[in-house]
């Protein structure tokens, strides 16, 4: 069985999501949402494909495959001995910008509020 591992990125945003859950929420609510967070992720050690392909999803070149939990994104990718969390995004987040430099925001949008 395969191990998890986070990058440093990925470690640090679970850290600011506990933060800024507890902040707004309290700490029992940020317990909670961590912990279905980090079930999700522990879940994969048992079905390591369960995620969908980043690839097929957006038409993006990638080996990352994602998760949806608890209004997040955590993106990950399969290797040889470990599966490696490569980073978590808020569902409000432009993960498709800060992981691939893909503008995801339809032209549609952009000239919407270019008025």
């Amino acid at each position: 069985m395969k191990k998890i591992k986070y990058t440093p990125d990925a470690a640090d945003k679970l850290r600011e999501i506990n933060r800024a859950i507890s902040q707004e929420y309290g700490a029992d609510v940020a317990k909670k949402i961590v912990k279905s967070i980090t079930d999700a992720i522990r879940g994969l050690c048992d079905y390591e494909e369960k995620g969908a392909e980043v690839s097929k999803m957006f038409n993006v070149v990638t080996d990352y495959r994602y998760l949806f939990v608890s209004k997040n994104y955590v993106f990950y990718r399969i290797e040889d001995k470990y599966i490696r969390i490569i980073n978590l995004y808020h569902e409000k987040e432009d993960f498709m910008w800060q992981l691939f430099g893909v503008n995801a925001t339809p032209q549609e949008t952009i000239d919407y509020w270019d008025e």
